[in-house]
């Protein structure tokens, strides 16, 4: 199959380049965009050097004991269109016409379509989270990160990486819910709203325990921004944060995951060029190989 997208040379691990997205799959999808970027930029350069370097890792999980190979074809759609304008939120929304242009006329819970994107800054994840919310009026929004991303804009951008979750907060319904994890910036304001609205988890084990006590047929869509981890293991992001989790608390997580009903993800935020020894993307790359099997999962509501 043809991708119709702006594509890439490397498909992902054993993935299979597509022209639309495919049913009962997981479809990875690029967004280089960093328009909005505050600090540092850099993220644009994400989605194709997670490709790079997963065709150089292992397709074996020994935290999940599962291999890419054992779970189906992976498709890889390729990256979407971005304007080069140079005006961020005019450039943004070429990419947002496109994506919606490729999934207006999909049933994603009908036909379950799992996405899997991969930024990119995090402004690019409303595209994907705003069609969940559309699709699944139970949805779960679990939001790892450093940052609360709740501001009502920022330097002149509505939908900046720094507003992305306030964004989707305007599409929830009565249904839907969030859950946030890692957040150690934020104004004051931002971290009132989350303590009034209690979306906050303090510590990995608290947030664990909510996530296994979830129902297993409950929709859930993780956006992970990769500012979460510690710029000790994970420095190539734009916006590091000081206490950040390891790869380890993520497993513990994914693992989790696995058992649910998981039914798309988004990584962003690497910045490949800031890390020039390549360990931040090798790091990004086996986290989005946990997140292919976890979205492959049965929710079963047991730990393997």
């Amino acid at each position: 199959m043809e991708t119709l997208l702006h594509g890439t040379k490397n498909p992902y691990y054993p993935g299979l380049p597509a022209a639309s997205p495919q049913s009962g799959r997981v479809n990875i999808i690029g967004a280089c965009f960093d328009g909005t970027a505050c600090f540092r930029k850099g993220a644009r350069l994400g989605p194709d050097a997670i490709r790079r370097v997963a065709e150089d890792i292992e397709t074996y999980s020994p935290y999940l004991d599962l291999d890419l190979t054992e779970v189906g074809p992976v498709y890889d759609l390729g990256n979407l269109p971005f304007g080069a304008s140079g005006t961020a939120e005019a450039d943004w929304l070429v990419a947002g016409e496109a994506f919606a242009g490729l999934t207006d006329s999909l049933d994603l819970a009908g036909q379950s379509v799992k996405f899997l994107a991969l930024g990119g800054e995090h402004s690019v994840s409303y595209f994907f989270i705003r069609k969940y919310l559309l699709a699944y009026p139970d949805l779960l929004l679990l939001h790892l990160d450093a940052h609360a991303d709740l501001r009502d804009g920022y330097e002149g951008y509505q939908y900046s990486h720094a507003s992305v979750i306030r964004r989707c907060l305007d599409h929830f319904g009565p249904g839907h819910q969030l859950a946030q994890f890692g957040i150690r910036s934020g104004t004051r304001d931002e971290f009132a709203w989350m303590k009034e609205h209690k979306t906050l988890y303090s510590g990995l084990d608290e947030f664990c325990r909510f996530v296994e006590a979830l129902p297993i047929d409950r929709p859930l869509y993780l956006t992970l921004d990769l500012d979460f981890f510690d710029p000790a293991f994970l420095p190539g992001t734009g916006t590091p944060e000081a206490g950040g989790e390891d790869f380890l608390s993520f497993i513990k997580i994914v693992k989790l995951l696995k058992t649910k009903k998981l039914v798309g993800a988004d990584v962003v935020e690497l910045a490949p060029a800031i890390d020039p020894t390549g360990n931040s993307e090798v790091f990004a790359a086996k986290v989005v190989r946990e997140l292919i099997l976890a979205l492959h999962g049965e929710g079963t509501g047991h730990v393997g």
